[in-house]
This record gives structure tokens, C-alpha cells and sequence, in this order.
């Protein structure tokens, strides 16, 4: 283990002077963004709304939540500094890389139009990069060339690695401007978001831009999921059994259950990763951080809930996406063999969680979706996921402003948020969309069969309060990666009659990685 920790910081000083090289290398370069169509796809789109809960790079969440007692951190200097005048007019075309599929492009494409209305200069053209992690590993080879796209998809763990660079432009003087531009109707719009527009957002999905550690702010929320638990409402209504919303609740729930159906799992689990992070958060223990030693999971706290959801799935309670091979929502929807009666899933991923309709169009149960158990019902706490954008530095500031504009377009229009809400799964990231008459006859229609997707948008938003966000640096993805390995570990290794050695050593190994592994 000496000579790999040795190992691990010498390759550390090579990657950072490789990094600085690169970043110096591409400075006062001319950026000459390639034309691309705007239908334009380099790689089949390989994502989908399940991916938020088990992508290992997808981490929005390390231990940080976004209540008063996170310590307040100084400012530091925003790298992006809006000329007199803001945006002059000019003639720029940016680029903007995402995961859409076609549904998703085309509503893009209408607000594309409805932005050149009032700024018929600004020249949109979008790339759909595969997924979140195609996006993130093309933005960081592109990079290093200068060739980056002006915006992007993104998730905090994305950033960080961008930031090794100084690629990301920093937001808050653009945020915070006052200048005043002039569209192309004779109206005019303030450079930065009003008051009114900051309020508007949902608090957790905002302060995710700013968890890097400096109190800058790095990326804007473009639409968001979170975790929910789903329910054979149909079985539980039949056998009286209440939902759970503590862990205590769901291991009764899970004990009833086994008895009503032996050889059932009764509960299904997508994400290990999410599932360990969240019980940090709900139980306020530590699990990593932007600054000095990253890695804090290691601790008693943690190792006593592994430990006791270890006892459940030995008990046959659970089981996880690792354990069981496949998301666990071909447990929960199954109609013979193993059934599970709860999953634990992405709230974007609703129509996984119904079982198939007969040829009548009926469905053989009703799914319930409720907030996922916690720790302290009175301060909830819950994931929050899906895709911010980030927007990418160049030599010609105007690009950053007509990148700005367009972002600022997108999060503050609210018929966008609330079209793509409805037509992606993904939760709004304006407090205002519910109260948006569209949005509202949609949410009306919720219900456990045709309209999953709209009772599990209710539900995320009845829980705005609860989202948590967290610090991010270059390693919070291998942190997700190895708590989830970890967890999974844990719950079906074996332990040679030894439980907590066994765990002591699993926690020893996976912090291990984290430092020191490749």
C-alpha cells in the first residue's frame, strides 16, 4: 500500500502540470467553434431517465446539504467580467451539447425559435452527445485543444474535472449585472436575474451550482429529478399495511410483507451510491469534502446503518440494481415469479415503475409513489439529480454573454420548464411552474397507471424543501462509485463470522481507493 499511495502522488503532479500545460496551451488561441446542424447527433442517444440513479460520474451529492448550518464560505473572484454595455448585438453562434432525445430536441427547438424572435443574432446549434458521461469525457478531451462547446449538460462531478482547467466561466457577475439590453422587439431585459427571478427558483436546484468550495457560482439548474418510493398500492390497500416513512416503518413494512408473501424481495433499491449518500445526509454524518481530506465516510455512524441494511438483505428484505442484476423495477412490475412491493427509484423514471396494461388498457395494480423513508421525517432530506448547464469560457466575450442570455432564457421561461417537464418526466426548477395552467391540468390528471408521470412530478414538488446538494472536486465521482461498490459489498459479502471486521475492512478498502487508487 506504501508504494501505491507513493504511486497515486506522483501520477497526482503529473496530471496537474499535464492540465496546466494544456490550459496555458489554449489561451489567447482564437476559439473557431465547429458548424454543426441542429439536428446534429454524434452518438446514439444512450441515456434515459433511470441513468440518475446508478451513473457513477452523475453525482450531484456528497454531504453538504444546503440548510443554515453549512459553514459559509469566502467568495473568491469570479474569472468572467461583463464588458460596458453587455451584449452589443453582435452576430455569435454557440454551441450547446446535451443528451436529448427527439421528443426533447423538438421542444428545444420551438424555444430555439421563440429566443431568435427577440434575439435574431444569436445563432443556437445544439450537438446530442450520447449521455451525461459522453458529454463530460468529449467536453474534457475537447478542452484540452480549445475547442469546447459554449454550453453543456452537466453534472457537479463534470465541473470539477472542467475546472482543473479553469474551462467553466464563473457566473455571478453575469448574474448579478444591472446592464441593460435591447432586444430585437424594442424591449429591453436587465443583463442579470432580477430578485423576483432568483426567488423563483427551487432553492436546492440553485445552490447546486455553487457547492465547489469557493462560493462561486458555476452551473444553472436546467431540469431536475429526484428519488421516490414506489408502491404496489393495489397489495397495500388489500393487506391494510401503512407506507413507510421512516427506515424504522419500512423494516416493519418489509417484516409484514415477507410474511403475506414469502418468497417475495420486498424491497427493491435502484442506487447504492444514492442510498448511502442520502442516509449521510439524513443522519448527518460525514461522508466527503471540497476542501483538506476529502474522503470522511469512514466513520461509526455510517458503518452502523450498512451494517443494519446488511441485516435486511441477509433477512431477504431487499435488494439492490448490483444485487439483483438489473434495475429493480423488473421486480416491482413483475406479474410470476419473485415479486418485490416497493422500488426505490428516480423520479424521472415513473413509466419504468408500471406494470404493462392489458389489451383493455388496464393495469394489473395501481402504483403509489410517496417520499422516500428518513431518518427524521420533521427534516427531510432527498436527492436531488438531473442536468445543470454549464457554461464554457472563450476569447470573445460576447459568446459568454449570448450563452448567458440563452440559459437565462431556457430556467426562466416558465411555458419552457413546463412543456419539457411534461414531455421529459424531469421536475420544473421554477417554483412558479405549478401555478402554470398547463402544468396545472397535467398535475390534475396524476394517478398510479396512465398518468404516473404526472403523480410523481406532485410528489417531487410537494418535497421542494427536502432536495439536498453538496460539495463537488475531482474525486466525488470515485467516492459515489466506491459507496456504491462498498454498500453492495456489505449487504452480500461474506464475512467469515467476523460482521464487523468484515465492514471495518470494507470502509478501510474503499477510502483506500478513493486516495490512493487509480
Amino acid at each position: 500500500m506504501k508504494f501505491k499511495r507513493i504511486l497515486a502522488v506522483l501520477l497526482a503532479v503529473v496530471m496537474v502540470m499535464s492540465i496546466a500545460a494544456c490550459s496555458k496551451k489554449t489561451e489567447g488561441n482564437n476559439d473557431s467553434q465547429q458548424s454543426s446542424s441542429s439536428s446534429s447527433t454524434k452518438k446514439n442517444d444512450s441515456s434515459s431517465s433511470k441513468s440518475d440513479s446508478s451513473s457513477s460520474s452523475t453525482d450531484s451529492s456528497a454531504s453538504s446539504s444546503s440548510d443554515d448550518s453549512t459553514p459559509e464560505v469566502k467568495k473568491a473572484k469570479a474569472n468572467f467580467d461583463v464588458p460596458a454595455g453587455g451584449y452589443d448585438g453582435s452576430d455569435v453562434e454557440i454551441v450547446f451539447y446535451h443528451t436529448m432525445g427527439s421528443n426533447l430536441s423538438d421542444v428545444l427547438n420551438l424555444y430555439i425559435e421563440e429566443f431568435n424572435k427577440l434575439y435574431p443574432n444569436i445563432h443556437v446549434k445544439w450537438e446530442q452527445v450520447g449521455s451525461y458521461d459522453d458529454v463530460r469525457d468529449q467536453v474534457s478531451t475537447e478542452i484540452t485543444v480549445g475547442s469546447q462547446p459554449n454550453i453543456a449538460y452537466c453534472y457537479p462531478d463534470h465541473v470539477a474535472l472542467y475546472n482543473l482547467a479553469g474551462a467553466v466561466a464563473h457566473l455571478d457577475n453575469l448574474i448579478d449585472s444591472e446592464e441593460v439590453v435591447t432586444r430585437a422587439d424594442g424591449t429591453t431585459e436587465t443583463l442579470g436575474l432580477t430578485a423576483e427571478q432568483k426567488a423563483d427558483y427551487i432553492d436546492g436546484y440553485y445552490k447546486e451550482g455553487q457547492q465547489f468550495g469557493d462560493g462561486l457560482m458555476y452551473t444553472m439548474p436546467f431540469s431536475k429529478s429526484t428519488e421516490v418510493l414506489y408502491y404496489n398500492k393495489t397489495f397495500f390497500d388489500a393487506n391494510g399495511i401503512t407506507v413507510p416513512t421512516t427506515w424504522d416503518e419500512m423494516e416493519d413494512v418489509c417484516a409484514k410483507i415477507k410474511t403475506i408473501d414469502p418468497s417475495s424481495i420486498p424491497l427493491g433499491y435502484d442506487s447504492e451510491g444514492n442510498w448511502f449518500i442520502t442516509m449521510c445526509e439524513q443522519l448527518g454524518s460525514d461522508y466527503t469534502s471540497a476542501s483538506g481530506d476529502h474522503y470522511l465516510f469512514n466513520n461509526d455512524t455510517n458503518k452502523d446503518f450498512v451494517k443494519r441494511f446488511r441485516e435486511w438483505y441477509q433477512k431477504g428484505y431487499l435488494t439492490t440494481q448490483t444485487l439483483y442484476g438489473s434495475y429493480t423495477s423488473g421486480l416491482f412490475t413483475a406479474d410470476t415469479g419473485v415479486k418485490s412491493y416497493m422500488s426505490i427509484g428516480s423520479s424521472a423514471g415513473a413509466t419504468h415503475q408500471r406494470p404493462s396494461a392489458d389489451s383493455n388498457g388496464n393495469y394489473p395494480f395501481e402504483v403509489g409513489i410517496a417520499t422516500i423513508p428518513q431518518a427524521n421525517p420533521a427534516a427531510p432530506k432527498v436527492i436531488s439529480q438531473g442536468p445543470s448547464v454549464c457554461i464554457f469560457g472563450k476569447d470573445n466575450p460576447q459568446e459568454v454573454i449570448a450563452s448567458w442570455l440563452f440559459v437565462k432564457y431556457l430556467t426562466t421561461s416558465v411555458e419552457f420548464q413546463a412543456e419539457f417537464s411534461m414531455a421529459s418526466g424531469y421536475v420544473p426548477v421554477l417554483k412558479s411552474v405549478a401555478q402554470n395552467d398547463a402544468y396545472k391540468a397535467f398535475l390534475a390528471k396524476a394517478d398510479g397507471g396512465a398518468y404516473i408521470s404526472a403523480l410523481s412530478a406532485s410528489i417531487c414538488i410537494d418535497q421542494v424543501d427536502a432536495y439536498y446538494t453538496s460539495p463537488a472536486f475531482n474525486g466525488s465521482s470515485t467516492a459515489r462509485s466506491q459507496v456504491q461498490t462498498l454498500l453492495a459489498k456489505c449487504l452480500a459479502g461474506d464475512d467469515g463470522g467476523n460482521v464487523d471486521k468484515f465492514i471495518d475492512n470494507a470502509f478501510e478498502d474503499a477510502v483506500d481507493e478513493c486516495e490512493y487508487g487509480e
